[in-house]
């Protein structure tokens, strides 16, 4: 997939982020929650937004990378895999993670920490832009995460895109075939043209 984005010259690869707990595969579309700092004259809270997700969708919480308080937990884990949410990709921290693992709930963030965001954060925005590593997200992007981390795709790219990632994949495959069977993989690569996969057509 990450091949693909390059290809189309789209950023998407999120940089920094890793999975932590639960199944290492997550794909839906993202519903988005920017955090800021507190304001001490009118406090917010860190958000009960996980009411409004819908079913199938990746909650994606930015506090900006912070490593140093969390805005995602063990209630918040348990709740989301029982509502069928499909997971959860914080730009920020994350706590709680053995209760997400044993609730089967896909989790990634840039860090693990327990200290608490309440009083520390507050929900600015939801459904609003926020980045994710160093990608933008918009809501109803498209997030796909797996053991080596996490890529998000525009809405409006997202065809375009797994048509690219199914043709890259398709001529990986037969790069293999052909090196299992017993062509040097220099010659297979260059026969299929391997080192220009993740390069634009113009």
């Amino acid at each position: 997939m990450s091949d693909a984005l390059d290809a189309l010259r789209l950023p998407g690869s999120a940089l920094g982020i890793r999975h932590v707990a639960g199944p290492a595969a997550l794909l839906g579309r993202a519903f988005t929650v920017r955090f800021a700092p507190i304001c001490r004259a009118a406090p917010g809270t860190v958000g009960d937004f996980i009411d409004d997700v819908p079913e199938g969708a990746v909650v994606v919480p930015d506090n900006g990378g912070r490593p140093d308080c969390t805005v995602w937990g063990g209630i918040l884990s348990q709740v989301a895999a029982r509502r069928g949410i499909a997971g959860t990709v914080v730009h920020g921290a994350c706590r709680d993670t053995a209760e997400a693992h044993a609730a089967g709930y896909p989790l990634y963030a840039t860090a693990s920490f327990m200290r608490t965001g309440k009083d520390r954060v507050q929900v600015e925005a939801v459904n609003a832009p926020v980045t994710l590593g160093d990608v933008r997200v918009e809501a109803g992007d498209y997030v796909f995460g797996d053991a080596d981390g996490v890529v998000v795709v525009p809405a409006v790219r997202v065809g375009e895109v797994l048509d690219k990632a199914r043709q890259t994949s398709e001529r990986e495959a037969r790069i293999l075939a052909a090196a299992l069977d017993g062509q040097p993989l220099r010659a297979a690569r260059v026969e299929h043209g391997y080192h220009t996969l993740q390069r634009p057509a113009d």
